[in-house]
């Protein structure tokens, strides 16, 4: 059956310091548009942009994170403001923050978050999260606690580039670290639907985690696990942590469990022979070290952009957000906008992208509640149908 229509408005924008603002601001503002902005993390130095743009929208919902580039139509590009609009016309909107000083406080954080926004017609939340100092397993198993099954969730975690020192999340409107934000989004014509899709290949042995702690890993099969992994790294162990982004983990609760999910190394700790993940890897599960296959990793791009096809058939306008991991986008280099390019031949027309490449990104990994994901190309599409 066709869906009334709507009156629905969706835009984006871009800034940059050469050219300023792609396009006037349209006149979109109110309580029930969303404004999704993704900015080059020096823009909390110098807040001029995203200042001029919250203030274009004084009434409307503006949520953010700074990046590790930042995700325009077909194109990535550094220190500039991608912005997504969507004005709705039968959708109430709710933003809620949360404090995260370290990754103790993510679990609270994530309930936090969750018991603000719970509330009847709740239909999914978006969540953008401090990408250091949040354990993002503890923030999503905070969200599910309280969201379930019932609520889609998804979101990433804020990027710095590849310099892993600071990130932030924007609060009314200003640029502010170890903070959670979440949009929640409540009545039955909004219409959220996700994928997520690696694309890495696996190699070497399975190895048991031995010693952890949350997110941080201490041994492998008994040994440190700093040592072990440098070896598989070879002469690349010198650029570490960065260079750690090029061979994530595969994790797994057993040995042949058929799923699998994807962690990504923060930090590593000479002195006691330690790596610091974005995510949990709980001592008696088992990983194995990853690699790229270019072609896959497009390839995958693009199923996570086909799996958020509106259930209601082609023509209603959507805001596609892909958050795509810091990752990626180093092993990519120059083919990055290839994968861009996947997830935009994948939608429809009338659908505006935006997005930006993330520290995590959070989505179900098929359907149900939500995990962490690293190295993944996420992909999140709102319509009003």
């Amino acid at each position: 059956m066709q869906s009334t229509q709507t009156n629905s408005k969706v835009a984006k924008l871009r800034w940059s310091r050469t050219k300023g603002w792609s396009d006037p601001f349209p006149n979109l503002d109110s309580p029930s548009t969303l404004v999704v902005v993704f900015a080059g993390p020096a823009h909390m130095d110098d807040p001029t942009a995203i200042s001029q743009l919250a203030g274009a929208f004084p009434t409307s919902v503006v949520v953010g994170c700074s990046t590790a580039g930042e995700i325009f139509d077909q194109c990535v590009n550094d220190d500039s403001l991608s912005v997504g609009i969507f004005r709705f016309e039968h959708t109430r909107l709710a933003v809620a923050f949360a404090p995260v000083r370290g990754p103790d406080d993510s679990f609270m954080a994530g309930e936090l978050v969750g018991h603000q926004l719970q509330g009847p017609g709740l239909k999914a939340v978006l969540v953008f999260s401090d990408g250091l100092n949040v354990n993002g397993s503890g923030l999503v198993r905070g969200l599910n606690n309280v969201l379930g099954d019932k609520v889609l969730t998804s979101g990433g975690l804020a990027g710095d580039g590849e310099h892993f020192k600071r990130t932030w999340v924007l609060k009314n409107g200003q640029p502010v670290q170890s903070t959670v934000a979440g949009v929640g989004m409540y009545g039955n014509r909004v219409e959220v639907s996700h994928g997520s899709r690696g694309g890495w290949d696996v190699f070497g042995p399975s190895r048991r985690v031995t010693k952890s702690r949350a997110n941080v890993l201490f041994e492998l099969d008994g040994s440190p696990a700093l040592p072990l992994y440098k070896q598989y790294l070879g002469e690349r162990a010198a650029g570490l942590p960065a260079t750690a982004l090029l061979f994530p983990l595969e994790l797994r609760a057993s040995a042949t469990d058929s799923e699998a999910l994807v962690r990504t190394v923060l930090a590593v700790n000479e002195a006691d022979g330690s790596m610091t993940f974005a995510g949990d890897l709980p001592e008696g599960s088992f990983v194995r070290l990853m690699h790229a296959n270019f072609d896959r990793l497009v390839l995958a791009a693009g199923e996570s952009g086909s799996s958020t096809a509106s259930a209601t058939g082609p023509g209603k306008s959507g805001l596609v957000i892909a958050i795509s991991c810091v990752g990626r986008r180093l092993i990519l280099g120059e083919r990055t906008e290839e994968e861009l390019e996947a997830v935009s031949d994948s939608l429809e027309p009338q659908d505006q992208l935006v997005g930006f490449y993330s520290y995590g990104e959070l989505s179900p990994s098929a359907s149900g509640c939500c995990d962490l994901h690293n190295q993944t190309m996420t992909v999140t599409t709102i319509r009003e149908v």
